[in-house]
């Protein structure tokens, strides 16, 4: 099982990549309710780390094979 930190430093590089790489995506990750928390002060773990990096890896899986450029 990853750590906390392993999990945090795993979306940290593949949100940079998709900001980098993937600007219109991007655009559209800031924009999803999932990151916005709906109480005050939100318990985040590892299974809900996982859960978000999971997230992140199928739309920008999506997004490549949805918008390859021709």
């Amino acid at each position: 099982m990853k750590t906390k930190q392993e999990l945090l430093t795993q979306i940290t590089q593949l949100t940079s990549n998709i900001e980098t790489n993937y600007p219109e995506l991007y655009t559209f990750l800031l924009e999803e309710p999932i990151t916005i928390p709906s109480e005050k002060h939100p318990h985040i773990d590892i299974p809900e780390l996982q859960d978000y990096l999971n997230t992140l890896k199928q739309e920008l899986k999506h997004h490549i094979e949805n918008h390859k450029t021709k």
